[in-house]
């Protein structure tokens, strides 16, 4: 009997360190889920703008949409979330650029039709190279450019904001931290000791020198709501959370009128530079 318990023990034992390292190898993979390479250009939705490639400062090739506003205001630097590519975005410029606003969506290294393999710090290149096309390119001011981060997208605009200076910070359905994240999904397993993909969003909140506007929905069955409402208390004046409603790839966020009276406020008052501390 001793020897069977002991036997099952060590079954149990070994498919549990075989689920960490199972975890631990795969979890790359997990966070990272990139969709196919695009089949249409912006035009192709009757908006004006181009595809395009981007180099970041490690020789990757990044593909991305420039959609552009008839007389630019100011640029959005849109950071989508996983899984997509970026014509799954193109809603969201379209709303951008009814406000005025040109939009640089770009696709993340090792999604669509982008090259290399997607990784954290990878990632917060693409965004400095999506930043530094907008500034050096089309030569816009810094003030004028605002960054939306959209649910994993949240994480590289969350350290481009500590890195280059911009106008405003917009963060979607955007969580605390990966490790917070994988508790939720994997609590069962040893996560924070694991994780090589961090995200430490809630970390650098309070590091943040923007106006920070947070949308989240209260349905939202993969981020809760209450990482929303933890990254607005560590971040810094001003700040603003405004509750959605609908699952958290809720594809028309961008429709609803809360979603556009919210990010047309922040947008007008980056140009007006009130949002500046």
């Amino acid at each position: 009997m001793k020897r069977i318990v002991l036997t099952l023990l060590g079954i149990v034992v070994g498919l549990y360190v075989a689920a960490c390292v199972a975890l631990w190898i795969a979890q790359e993979k997990i966070v990272f889920a990139g969709g196919p390479p695009p089949t249409t250009e912006p035009k192709d939705h009757g908006l004006p703008g181009k595809a395009l490639f981007l180099k970041t400062d490690d020789d990757v090739r990044l593909y991305a949409w420039l959609v552009e506003a008839e007389r630019p205001r100011g640029a959005v630097l849109l950071l989508h979330g996983n899984a997509g590519n970026v014509e799954n975005r193109v809603e969201h410029a379209r709303a951008f650029r009814e406000m005025g606003f040109s939009t640089l969506i770009l696709d993340w290294r090792g999604y669509g039709a982008s090259n290399g393999r997607s990784t954290e710090d990878g990632t917060y290149r693409d965004a400095e190279a999506g930043y530094e096309y907008l500034v050096r390119a089309l030569q816009f001011e810094p003030a004028r450019i605002a960054v939306f981060g959209e649910s994993l997208g949240g994480g590289p605009a969350v350290e481009l904001a500590l890195r280059k200076p911009f106008g405003a910070l917009i963060l979607q359905s955007t969580f605390t931290s990966i490790p917070d994240l994988g508790v939720r999904f994997y609590g069962w397993l040893p996560v924070r000791l694991l994780a090589r993909v961090e995200y430490a969003n809630l970390a650098k909140m309070p590091r943040v020198p923007l106006p920070v506007l947070i949308l989240h929905s209260k349905d939202d069955q993969i981020v809760p709501y209450a990482q929303a409402e933890a990254l607005l208390a560590a971040a810094l004046p001003p700040k603003s959370l405004v509750t959605l409603s609908g699952k958290h790839d809720e594809a028309q966020f961008f429709q609803r009128p809360e979603w556009k009276t919210a990010v047309g406020a922040m947008l007008d008052n980056m140009l007006r530079g009130k949002a500046a501390r």
